[in-house]
């Protein structure tokens, strides 16, 4: 079976599909694509004719003649607070207002000032157009004359705007004089029309840089895009700021690399919050509706642990091609999966044992004195082997594959689909003389490996050897070991009460199967 390399966007748009049910267990890609966050500013909104109105900004030059009430003639620049102060007037506000708008403003400052009668002439004295380089990463780069009142957002719409596969729309440096005087962020802009108050000067450099780490985020919130996150920014709950998750939404799937592994997370809005990002991240904003999604998660020889959002009913098949693994290193035929719930039949299956066991040890009829003290002793030895045998948790194994093919079983919530990793040893535990690891060898069978072993123990009972694979699966006939097997030699139980020996046989059995290991028993 092949597997699939996860890819970082699609992956992360798959949950779309997956929460709305969609008709596969892990959602799939949809045709949609985000945009750069800021991307549809410059479609010459702010390139304006030459013959507009022109708005008065901070540095432009006002003449300003009045005659009759008030004499005076001069010439005032704007202020970087927006305004003029004029004599026998005071301050008056003029930036933003239009060219033409500047007569009737000063009328009414001589109106409340009792000055009716005074005449009056103005006008903006910046006649000669400033010209802006802009470069980096711009469709057009450039020279562009322009207005001293013109934006910055004029002079990169002159330049095409930024290119959006390259260019930062945080990182805007201006430069003048070789020297940068101020970084311009269109994002307060984009969200709440704000942008630092700038003069731009003749000879002067816009210089649009890379784009920096970039995270893309849909879903239940007010905007999706990609989203630039700034140096020292980079966590969830700076990306919340900028995508505004709506009301219902409660938490994220979270696709990305770390490591040059894949990662999916499943996390609540407030643990997000805290979870740092990194580049190419897809972020899906998610409003769970209870029952309709179960968490899986994907441990072993992965690039990376990983757990998936799936939809409720979703198949062991459907998941699989989003499994990133080495082919070098993953034994893909050992694939098994661990579940809670086949853990607790395991576990009552034992206790249940284990509970008949003890009531047939202490209701036992004994026909002489000696046999009631025999009877006595295996009563507290089965009682010493009950209270080990309850602390054993069982793993919960769902054997999948059979001869190399793995079934398309469903899946539960919190299931863990391991992928073992290939080896090239088998492991002897149980009731041999020294437990070990041995290099597996063609040549060698099992009682190669009990004798490597330093062989049985006094209460190894010879006749049952287990034989674990790694998928799972127990083999007690073939005595075929392969590679990255586990050999379990089980103890000898030995009692006159042969019900005794067989429940507790039946017992050792269940919980070697179960976990792997060997709990001894002897009377």
């Amino acid at each position: 079976m092949k597997y699939g390399i996860l890819r970082l966007f699609p992956a992360a748009l798959v949950f779309l599909a997956l929460v709305c049910m969609a008709f596969s267990g892990i959602a799939q890609a949809t045709s949609a694509e985000l945009l750069p966050f800021g991307s549809g500013l410059f479609q010459g909104n702010f390139s304006q004719p030459a013959n507009q109105a022109r708005e008065i900004g901070v540095g432009d030059r006002i003449l300003l003649r009045l005659w009759g009430g008030i004499t005076l003639e001069a010439t005032f620049e704007v202020s970087p607070n927006g305004g003029i102060d004029i004599p026998e007037l005071g301050p008056m506000a003029v930036a933003g207002l239009q060219e033409g708008q500047l007569a009737d403003a000063v009328r009414s400052k001589l109106s409340a000032a009792g000055k009716e009668s005074t005449q009056l002439y103005c006008r903006l004295l910046n006649a000669q157009p400033i010209t802006v380089v802009v470069t980096g990463s711009v469709k057009k780069p450039g020279s562009y004359a322009g207005a001293a009142s013109d934006s910055v957002l004029a002079f990169l719409d002159r330049a095409g705007g930024i290119d959006p596969r390259l260019g930062s729309y945080r990182a805007i440096a201006l430069l003048r004089g070789g020297a940068e005087v101020t970084v311009f962020d269109l994002y307060p802009f984009v969200l709440s029309g704000e942008i630092a108050p700038m003069r731009l000067q003749s000879n002067d450099t816009l210089v649009v840089r890379e784009k920096g780490v970039s995270v893309g985020a849909f879903g239940e919130s007010r905007n999706a895009a990609f989203f630039e996150l700034r140096q020292g920014e980079s966590k969830g709950e700076n990306l919340m700021a900028l995508a505004q998750p709506l009301a219902g939404a409660s938490h994220v799937s979270l696709t990305g690399t770390r490591g040059n592994a894949p990662v999916n997370l499943y996390l609540s809005l407030r643990d997000f919050r805290a979870t740092p990002l990194a580049d190419g991240d897809s972020i899906r904003f998610l409003a769970d509706v209870q029952g309709d999604t179960i968490m899986v998660e994907v441990a072993g020889a992965i690039k990376g642990v990983s757990r998936f959002p799936l939809r409720k009913g979703a198949r062991l098949e459907e998941l699989r091609q989003y499994i990133a693994v080495d082919p070098a290193q993953a034994d893909l035929e050992g694939l098994y999966v661990k579940r809670k719930s086949v853990a607790a039949r395991q576990k009552k299956a034992i206790d249940d044992a284990l509970r008949r066991l003890e009531q047939s040890s202490m209701t036992a009829a004994s026909a002489s004195a000696e046999e009631a003290q025999i009877r006595a002793r295996e009563a507290e030895m089965i009682a010493k082997f009950a209270e080990k045998a309850r602390k054993v948790e069982p793993e919960g194994i769902v054997v999948v594959g059979e001869r190399g093919k793995v079934a398309d079983i469903a899946l539960e919530d919190g299931d863990i689909v391991v992928i073992p990793e290939k080896s090239d040893v088998v492991m002897i535990s149980g009731e041999v003389v020294m437990p070990q690891a041995m290099v597996w060898s063609a040549k060698k069978d099992i009682d190669d490996y009990v004798k490597g072993a330093g062989g049985f123990t006094n209460r190894a009972d010879t006749s049952t050897i287990l034989l674990i694979r790694p998928n799972g699966e127990v083999d007690i006939e073939s005595g075929d070991v392969r590679p990255g097997d586990q050999v379990i030699v089980l103890p000898r139980v030995e009692s006159k009460n042969m019900q005794a020996v067989k429940d507790v046989t039946q017992i050792v059995y269940q919980i070697a199967v179960a976990t792997k290991m060997v709990i001894p028993f002897s009377f």
